[in-house]
């Protein structure tokens, strides 16, 4: 198994390259999922590290993050909460009130993250590709163990308070239940792979990805999006566990929005969905310009040739 300061070093180093690739990364780290940001398009000004879990997205939960200040080379270990959908439960009223947001730690305008919670916090230096942590205030070096330990904690700490055991067991994904849940982050993380990225970009400012759970002042927006073309906006909603009256419904009332706050009389929208229904079908009979994309799972087993 990989060494956790390795990693952490190596993504501390790249946060000063141009590359924003993650892929060599590893997916999981004790028994949570590793999600890891340098940015899209260009280099992001807080570049990040996520341990989430299954049912929870970096855009929709409460988690453990490292999240690293490059223009003060500060490294927070923060008790994260998502900055667009509100999860369904969140971290305990004990850990919020006696620790500080970011806000309050930096007592100045930030770029992201600040109702985020601070950990623990590390003054980072980097010299000829070597890390060297320091305590903000005493200035004095903090070893890798305490890195290490820090993270550990905060770790354990949050598995307790979602009541989740450790295993070495790859979890049952639960065919389309999981996927829908999944499907957001999946969409976003392939985008240019899919027939979507053929025809629409994604929004994204200094390096951050505005897309995904637009925030409007009537909810937020799935996967907010523009034509390559005529740069008019697309808005994208995923129909998960309701009605078709109320995807179409909501689809339509956040294109009225774009509309109207965004000023693009042109706007589209799009569904996606496991399957076309008839009422699907005629809820959209008098509606325009609004399409429909449907999904399927692909589950394969393939055959080990070996000795049992």
């Amino acid at each position: 198994m990989d060494n956790w300061n390795d990693i952490l070093n190596r993504f501390l180093i790249q946060t000063q390259s141009n590359d924003l690739k993650y892929s060599s990364y590893p997916k999981n780290w004790s028994d949570l999922i590793l999600r890891i940001s340098f940015g899209m398009g260009v280099p992001a000004r807080v570049p990040w590290i996520a341990f989430i879990t299954e049912d929870m997205k970096v855009s929709e939960g409460f988690y453990p993050v490292y999240l690293f200040y490059k223009e003060t080379n500060t490294l927070i270990l923060a008790y994260g909460i998502s900055e667009t959908m509100q999860y369904s439960k969140t971290w305990p009223e004990e850990i919020l009130s006696s620790n500080i947001t970011l806000k309050k730690y930096f007592n100045k305008k930030i770029p992201r993250y600040g109702d985020s919670f601070v950990f623990k916090a590390y003054k980072v230096k980097i010299l000829n590709n070597k890390i060297e942590f320091q305590d903000p205030e005493s200035q004095t070096k903090i070893t890798e163990e305490t890195i290490k330990k820090d993270l550990q904690n905060l770790i354990e700490n949050y598995k307790k308070i979602l009541l989740i055991k450790t295993s070495t067991v790859t979890p049952n994904l639960q065919g389309v239940f999981y996927m829908e849940k999944q499907l957001e982050d999946f969409i976003i993380r392939n985008w240019n792979g899919t027939e979507l990225g053929k025809k629409y970009e994604l929004i994204i400012k200094d390096g951050e990805l505005l897309s995904q759970q637009y925030k409007t002042d009537i909810g937020f927006i799935d996967i907010l999006v523009k034509d390559k073309t005529t740069s008019s906006h697309v808005v994208i909603e995923l129909k998960r566990n309701q009605t078709s009256d109320d995807t179409v419904g909501q689809v339509t009332r956040y294109m009225g929005w774009v509309k109207r706050k965004l000023n693009d009389p042109n706007v589209k929208g799009i569904i996606i969905a496991s399957g076309y229904d008839k009422k699907l079908e005629y809820a959209l009979e008098y509606v325009q310009n609004v399409d429909v994309f449907t999904y399927e799972v692909d589950f394969k087993l393939k055959g080990f040739k070996g000795k049992i």
